[in-house]
């Protein structure tokens, strides 16, 4: 779990890079700035209209190095990571899950609700109180404070 100070240097990373991301036409999907045992890492989760390949993954980490360094909004060493969303993606902000809202997805919840540790359905939205689902017994709200992760689910046919 991220601290208040990463929380806040991966949003200040992201306020940085974001008029570079806008200018190659690239999504900043996320940004994490996290600690993984004794290490640092900043990732960047990017997207753009057709998908991300490691061209794109590449053609980002070389534009974006040289801006982190001049601006060097991050104290001591950290390991540089970029990827894509993936087809199942988790969802964090609130652009995402209006973005996504008509998908299916599976939320995992902190405790069981109904016996149940995860809920399925098509996402209608997430406000400041819930997130809600179309599922096959109707809608359901789930308390934001009970939800531990959003994730988009892809049907591997």
């Amino acid at each position: 779990m991220s601290t208040g100070k990463k929380k806040n240097t991966a949003e200040t990373v992201r306020e940085l890079v974001s008029p570079l991301a806008e200018s190659m036409g690239i999504e900043l999907w996320d940004v994490e700035y996290v600690k993984e045992g004794a290490d640092m890492y900043l990732r960047f989760t990017i997207d753009r209209d057709g998908g991300v390949g490691i061209e794109d993954c590449e053609r980002w980490s070389r534009a974006v190095d040289p801006l982190l360094d001049e601006a060097d909004p991050i104290e001591g060493p950290y390991y540089l990571e970029v990827s894509s969303p993936g087809v199942e993606r988790t969802l964090t902000r609130d652009e995402h899950f209006a973005r996504m809202a008509g998908s299916e997805v599976e939320v995992k919840l902190f405790s069981p609700v109904d016996g149940k540790r995860s809920v399925t359905g098509i996402l209608k939205g997430r406000d400041g109180e819930a997130v809600t689902l179309e599922t096959g017994d109707g809608e359901v709200r789930l308390d934001r404070t009970a939800v531990a992760k959003v994730t988009t689910v892809f049907h591997w046919n």
